[in-house]
């Protein structure tokens, strides 16, 4: 059963970032400069939210908020779902389906050690997949 810690090996663990207090430009900076679709919120180093392209458009711009003058903390998620490097990609992609949402921090001993979301859950999924066809061709061809 594939695991989590399998696709933080291939992606890596780096995690970007913004405080509570950062301005949400300054997220949708950072967000553009990485073309991620979310950013983790941390306080010394733990976890408090999440800030996503959702939040944005959801809780900024139908609100007619400003991007320069409002808070990150404002409009974050703040109850975050988390997983360990332990949980299956079967688990994580039925959490992320269900609960309809595309990013779930890895957390581990209360550290948080990386981030993935159903992209990559569903890249490592058909990559899986292709090499299980390519076992099965090479043992039917002998």
């Amino acid at each position: 059963m594939a695991i989590v810690n399998q696709i933080l090996k291939t992606k890596g663990n780096a995690v970007c970032s913004v405080s509570p207090e950062s301005m949400v430009i300054e997220a949708l900076r950072l967000m553009s400069e990485k073309n991620i679709g979310a950013v983790i919120v941390t306080e010394n180093d733990k976890l408090v939210g999440i800030f996503s392209e959702r939040d944005y458009a959801r809780k900024v711009v139908l609100k007619d908020k400003s991007s320069d003058s409002t808070c990150i903390s404002e409009i974050m998620t703040g109850n975050v779902f988390t997983v360990k490097t332990t949980t299956s990609i079967d688990d994580c992609m039925k959490i992320m389906t269900d609960k309809n949402f595309r990013h779930l921090p890895v957390v581990d001993d209360g550290k948080l050690v990386g981030v993935i979301s159903l992209g990559d859950a569903v890249r490592f999924v058909i990559e899986e997949q292709k090499n299980t066809i390519k076992n099965l061709e090479n043992y039917i061809s002998g």
